[in-house]
């Protein structure tokens, strides 16, 4: 069984992004605003309100509604967060 990392910080910043931070230290500030464009689960994110609801569950984050992403996809995210150059 492969044994991925787990998120353990998630702070809501500004806008669709949130800090993500990993068990092993790898952490970075991810946008999520093409999430509710997705439709089906995730269009109830369209709400910032709903949006900042979003909280740590199973190693990952997820919202009330059942909404989540995979924490192997966040992990990928933040791996290339921190490869990009900063702004």
């Amino acid at each position: 069984m492969w044994d991925c990392n787990r998120v353990t910080r998630l702070e809501y910043r500004s806008g669709y992004s949130y800090f993500v931070g990993f068990d092993d230290g790898l952490s970075a500030v991810l946008d999520f605003a093409e999430y509710p464009n997705y439709g089906g689960v995730f269009a109830p994110l369209r709400s910032l309100e709903f949006f900042r609801q979003a909280h740590i569950e199973g190693g990952s984050i997820a919202w009330p509604n059942g909404a989540d992403i995979a924490p192997e996809t966040l992990y990928m995210k933040c791996e290339q967060a921190a490869l990009s150059p900063a702004s």
